[in-house]
């Protein structure tokens, strides 16, 4: 690993998500949320597809949960789902306290993709989804300051890549003197404003 290669410790931000999911009511479920496609248990199940695919990208162990595409189908939660979130959450921050997670190459999405580009990634999809959650239940959002700043750097740097409409949607315009989860939130193609409605 050079000394130029991103380490983050993932651990503070699946906790604010964990906590997050944990405070979502069973009739919020059925929710909308800023992705329009996607329902509050969608990102729920989103979240714990891809905490277990950047679990399994980081510890090099590929296999079906890397090699999934995550737009193939609409994630969905299972019945247990309040208790294998965190856990895979958990795991996740675990596997990327490795070193070794941000170096090589992995895979993940089905796409072979440096580790430290992997991490990234990982980082970008925590505080982004994490932001939705929050936003479509009412709830307060505080993501962890280094993982957001992380998330920007990456997003700022994804915004001219021609391949981003893949990924992301039209970068949606933020004053530059606005808060950087606003301006991460509008790099990722979402308004910052966005509310469920009335």
């Amino acid at each position: 690993m050079t000394d130029t290669t991103p380490t983050l410790d993932l651990g503070p931000q699946t906790a604010v998500v964990a906590r997050l999911a944990e405070a979502v009511t069973d009739e919020q479920l059925a929710g909308p949320t800023p992705c329009p496609e996607y329902r509050v248990r969608h990102v729920l199940g989103h979240l714990a597809g891809l905490a277990a695919a950047f679990r399994d990208a980081g510890r090099k162990d590929l296999g079906a949960t890397t090699d999934t595409n995550p737009q193939s189908a609409l994630p969905d939660i299972g019945p247990g789902w309040r208790e294998e979130l965190p856990e895979l959450l958990g795991e996740l921050a675990e596997a990327w306290r490795d070193p070794a997670a941000w170096t090589g190459m992995t895979r993940a999405g089905g796409l072979d993709l440096p580790g430290e580009i992997a991490g990234l990634v990982a980082t970008d999809e925590l505080v982004i989804h994490g932001w939705d959650l929050a936003r479509a239940t009412g709830r307060p959002y505080a993501p962890d300051p280094a993982a957001l700043q992380v998330c920007h750097d990456f997003l700022t740097a994804a915004a001219d890549d021609p391949g981003r409409g893949e990924i992301f949607g039209p970068v949606v315009p933020v004053g530059a003197d606005a808060a950087l989860l606003d301006r991460a939130v509008g790099l990722s193609g979402r308004k910052p404003g966005w509310t469920p409605g009335p």
